[in-house]
């Protein structure tokens, strides 16, 4: 499972600056006024030693008796309930607060290790600054500044050294294939176990028309068609401002933590509700995620024909970035559509762990420069050289080149599509990653002089390299006049 980090304090200290910054997202809202995150917000966090989850807080004040205040302390809570490390931000700015006093009697009768993060503290004297916030009682304080981005990954990495990332080794079965992981996620109520009993057979889990009657994330073996999967059955995601009750505090971070844990995600919604913002949220985690997916559009045969066109049309519109995944309309309580379902999470699956070889690879990164070269950055154009496979699951593709910094994000798209479309990779996204390569002059670049531009350097030391030529030819004729 990935580890939890969640970030706690006072309203208005930059602890959604510092989300935005850990999940390379702007899915926070930021904004120089107090109170302006009011739910827990969940990310993946990128560019630490592994990956890990990151959950945002409102501004948490522990002693407030009513209103929207005590229902912001109430998100906070539970979400200190459900985290592995505790990143507590307080304003370097403004120095300690009695708040900030009450906030830490309450983050030290928690079970989990509490890091103190004095935030904003750019351009200032980082030791003056977190001395006074050493009476918290949490251990040394860490200067840090989320918007600019001093000492994060120093504090990241020191929440995550206690966690080894674990590569587990898959499950196979007597003919030695890997058994797939399938999760089936969505909100609740959209009849995630209704479908689970379906492609069971059996009332294996508890199928209730009750928002929230799966509680906690339930593996169970399956086999289909001689071939066996372990599905995932996880807990409905609500939106978060209603995950309240104690007993479902647990729902969102365990049903992220299967997406993480799974190969391929059926993402179930609920045709007679339509595509709702919820929805398309999960659908982007299971991106951000790179995992497998296959979409199933439940109860459909409750529709009528203008209702399935409206459906389809708002598909298109709030799922286009899903464009790679295959769309099935079925019906889980009459078991209409199943058989194409489970074949696409086959394909999926298949697609997910492809092996792509390197000539391959870099024939068709060759026919796609030849199609459209990447635009100039900077007055310099991003030369592609080769591509190699990188990672599965999902299928990792690694150029090398120069300049490859200067790839723009719509170039990158246009690849990644061209690697699908061209080895049929449906179900799965795929990643395109860049390495840079060697540069030649990399050592002559060492030994420029202070204020020294590089053509200017390459100059003098051709020059250099001239004048030692010809001092030679000097030294021979020399010699050779000295035999004679």
């Amino acid at each position: 499972m990935l580890p939890t980090v969640v970030l706690v304090g006072r309203p208005n200290v930059g602890k959604s600056t510092l989300f935005n910054r850990l999940t390379k997202s702007r899915d926070a809202l930021v904004a120089d006024l107090p109170g302006l995150t009011r739910d827990r917000h969940y990310g993946r966090g990128i560019g630490a030693s592994q990956p890990y989850l990151v959950v945002d807080t409102g501004g948490f004040e522990p002693n407030t008796d009513s209103g929207i205040l005590k229902a912001m302390a109430v998100q906070t809570l539970l979400a200190i309930d459900e985290a592995d490390v505790i990143i507590f931000l307080v304003d370097g700015r403004q120095g300690a607060t009695p708040q900030d006093m009450e906030i830490a009697n309450r983050l030290r009768r928690s079970k989990c290790p509490v890091l103190l993060a004095v935030n904003k503290t750019e351009g200032m004297n980082k030791a003056v600054v977190s001395a006074e916030f050493h009476e918290l009682g949490l251990g040394d304080p860490l200067s840090i500044s989320s918007a600019h981005g001093e000492g994060v990954k120093d504090i990241i990495d020191l929440a995550l050294e206690s966690f080894h990332e674990v590569e587990e080794e898959p499950e196979l079965d007597q003919r030695g294939e890997r058994i797939p992981k399938v999760a089936i996620v969505g909100r609740p109520n959209v009849g995630k176990s209704t479908l689970v009993n379906a492609l069971l057979g059996e009332e294996r889990v508890i199928a209730f028309d009750e928002p929230g009657t799966t509680r906690d994330s339930i593996s169970i073996d399956l086999e289909k068609n001689g071939k066996h999967y372990t599905l995932i059955d996880t807990a409905g995601v609500r939106k978060r401002g209603r995950v309240l009750e104690a007993i479902e505090k647990f729902s969102v971070i365990k049903t992220i933590q299967s997406i993480e844990e799974a190969n391929v995600v059926i993402l179930v919604v609920d045709a007679q509700e339509g595509i709702t913002e919820q929805d398309a949220h999960v659908a982007a985690y299971i991106l951000d995620a790179g995992r497998a997916l296959v979409v199933a559009i439940n109860k459909w045969d409750g529709l009528k024909e203008e209702e399935r066109d409206w459906i389809k049309r708002e598909i298109d519109r709030k799922l286009m970035f899903l464009d790679f995944a295959e769309f099935h309309y079925i019906s889980a309580l009459r078991k209409k559509g199943l058989p194409e379902l489970f074949k696409s999470v086959d394909i999926a699956f298949k697609a997910a762990f492809a092996k792509l070889s390197t000539p391959q690879l870099t024939r068709v990164l060759i026919d796609a420069l030849q199609q459209h070269q990447p635009p100039i950055s900077k007055g310099i154009r991003p030369k592609l050289r080769y591509a190699h496979q990188g990672g599965s699951n999902p299928p990792i593709v690694v150029i090398h080149g120069n300049h490859v910094d200067g790839v723009k994000d719509a170039y990158t798209r246009f690849l990644e599509k061209t690697f699908r479309r061209t080895f049929q990779l449906s179900g799965t996204p795929l990643r395109v990653q860049y390495k840079q390569g060697a540069n030649p002059f990399a050592e002559d670049e060492d030994k420029r002089k202070p204020g020294e531009g590089i053509v200017s350097m390459r100059r003098r030391k051709t020059a250099h390299r001239a004048e030692l030529k010809a001092k030679k030819v000097v030294e021979d004729k020399d010699r050779g006049a000295k035999r004679k």
